[in-house]
């Protein structure tokens, strides 16, 4: 089985067995169908990128990424009924794809809340939420996250020594320059502010990905172009205000079938 080095081939594949771990954005969360036998609270979808991977390639798949997930999940159950994410990974796993740390801290889920709200008090104007927050967001992913990332990583890469891991970027949710997004009701001053916001979980994700041997897919220079500011049809990620799916500010299916090409890329698979 192979650990790391060149392209893989189809019978190498077909042997392996792949494991995909993380959060909402690993688990396709909102793009139906949800994964048969799962935990709806998990709301894995059956064709996220690491099934269609699978179904490309040939592998047998276990995956139990979960809405939600934070780096603590792969050490602790997240719900009743769960194992710990790590306990998927053993000496037989060839591959193991993963998205994880939005949710440390709540990156994501409270920067769209925090500057939602901070539009609210201008009147959607200027760049309120980088005023009342400035570098505290980023920071915290610097001090906080980055860490927890890198202990995460770590037990990845021991638990499943000969395996190739590769944790994927997560894909641009806003572009990087002002302007109006429907579907977005931020100020459009701090489009660019919440895009640096996750340069930087981003950046983290790669520190720690070089650090520990493991391959950093990078959706997000693959997604430009293609955040949730653009038109169905274009987009990778629903705005927050949508009706393409139920869960908004994610992947859609456009984007899980694009995810799933860009890790293939990088893996030379």
């Amino acid at each position: 089985m192979r650990a790391s080095g060149g392209p893989t081939s189809p019978d190498d594949r077909a042997r392996t067995r792949d494991v995909n771990l993380g959060d909402s954005y690993s688990a396709g969360s909102g793009v139906l169908p949800t994964a048969p036998g799962t935990l709806p609270l998990c709301a894995q979808s059956s064709i996220n990128y690491a099934h269609l991977i699978a179904d490309r390639t040939g592998a047998r798949l276990t995956d139990v990424s979960c809405g939600g997930a934070k780096t603590t999940d792969f050490f602790q159950t997240q719900y009743p009924g769960l194992h710990p994410q790590l306990d998927a990974l053993n000496l037989r796993t060839g591959l193991v794809t993963f998205m994880i740390g939005g949710n440390d801290g709540d990156v994501f889920g409270a920067t769209v809340a925090k500057c939602v709200a901070a539009a609210a008090t201008t009147n959607g104007q200027g760049s309120p939420c980088r005023a009342m927050y400035g570098d505290s967001i980023a920071a915290e992913i610097r001090r906080q996250t980055f860490p927890k990332l890198l202990r995460a990583f770590t037990a990845v890469r021991s638990r499943a020594p000969l395996a190739r891991a590769a944790v994927v970027a997560y894909p641009w949710i806003l572009p990087d320059r002002a302007q109006s997004c429907p579907g977005f009701p931020i100020a459009p001053g701090d489009i660019p502010y919440t895009h640096g916001i996750q340069t930087t979980l981003n950046d983290a994700i790669r520190r720690a990905a070089r650090l520990t041997g493991i391959t950093y897919v990078d959706a997000a220079t693959a997604s430009v172009g293609h955040d949730s500011c653009k038109p169905q049809g274009v987009r990778w990620i629903e705005p927050l205000i949508t009706d393409v799916q139920t869960v908004p500010v994610h992947p859609n299916a456009l984007g899980e079938r694009q995810l799933a090409e860009v890790t293939l890329r990088a893996l030379r698979i």
